[in-house]
């Protein structure tokens, strides 16, 4: 497993090894052990799984606060999307910046986010399955979500006309968000 850190403070994309032959292949998703040799500590508790039927669906940018928050390992396996991470951990080094990186089921690449993240992911492509690890439960009183056209965070989606769900819509401009992460402070 190769695990990759991007310019975003605690922000990883992890590559699986993958092993082929004339039959198909074989690749270990996620690994305890690999992981914990990189110093990345987690313990996830719960696996979503997510279909988008259409191209230019974009899905976020979503968190849990407080005691729900979640950290997740994200990838494509139907499919391909631009996976969008928002650092909103005040005092953090990168605070509001955002990473993007394409996941799909061709390249078989992850996105490890920890807590104190924005998540979010447009549909490059028509039918689109999507699966989440979390490493807490899901708490719907604890859900927040920041616009995903926000333009002090400035996000590149790169999509014409996109499909928006009304929540996402309708969710707040991050500067009215209440949003309780510090960086350094463990969730």
């Amino acid at each position: 497993m190769n695990i990759i850190k991007t310019e975003i403070k605690d922000l990883y994309i992890i590559e699986p090894k993958v092993y082929g032959d004339h039959r198909g292949w074989f690749m270990e998703t996620w690994s305890r052990r690999s992981f914990e040799e990189a110093g990345l500590y987690y313990t996830f508790v719960q696996d979503n799984h997510s279909f988008s039927a259409k191209k230019n669906t974009i899905r976020g940018l979503h968190f849990q606060k407080g005691e729900f928050a979640q950290a997740k390992l994200v990838r494509c396996t139907l499919g391909k999307v631009l996976d969008v991470a928002v650092d909103i951990r005040k005092g953090s080094p990168t605070y509001l910046q955002w990473a993007a990186v394409e996941l799909s089921a061709e390249n078989k690449r992850q996105m490890l986010i920890p807590r104190g993240f924005a998540h979010g992911f447009a549909t490059l492509t028509d039918s689109v399955e999507f699966l989440y690890k979390a490493d807490n439960w899901y708490a719907p009183a604890s859900e927040g979500s920041i616009l995903w056209s926000d333009p002090e965070i400035g996000v590149k989606w790169d999509v014409k006309d996109p499909i928006i769900a009304e929540k996402d819509a309708n969710a707040p401009l991050f500067r009215d968000c209440d949003i309780d992460f510090v960086y350094g402070v463990k969730q």
